[in-house]
């Protein structure tokens, strides 16, 4: 059985600044030609980017929102943005959440999940 590094299944199932570091460990099938490391990596090249947009964006909320003048064009603007940010790291999270269910098992996502919820508590 090839292991999948903890990295990866991170960086794959929880979209960078959500968990980093969190889960626990996780297998691919051995042998598996659907397994590439790099294609899960490949997801969140640009996830910094989006965590730096919205870093960007919260100032630019602060900073309209402290001017002598509210401009609720700008606001509505910065706040659209923020939504577009966030619908697309949505959608990058939810593919890598189907890409690693394509090349785990079912007992080995149960295993993951298990460990995940450990470390961040049952929400909902």
């Amino acid at each position: 059985m090839a292991k999948l590094d903890m990295k990866t299944m991170m960086a794959a199932l929880l979209a960078g600044s959500l968990a980093v570091g969190a889960g626990g460990t996780a297998f691919a099938r051995g042998g598996d030609a659907g397994y590439d490391p790099a294609k899960f990596q490949q997801h969140f090249k640009d996830m910094k980017s989006f965590r730096d947009q919205r870093v960007e964006n919260r100032k630019a909320m602060e900073a309209a929102m402290q001017a002598p003048t509210i401009d609720p064009a700008k606001i509505e603007q910065i706040r659209a943005a923020q939504m577009k940010i966030a619908d697309d790291t949505s959608k990058r999270f939810t593919k890598a959440m189907v890409d690693a269910g394509n090349v785990l098992n079912a007992s080995q996502r149960q295993a993951f999940f298990k460990s995940w919820g450990e470390r961040f508590g049952k929400r909902g």
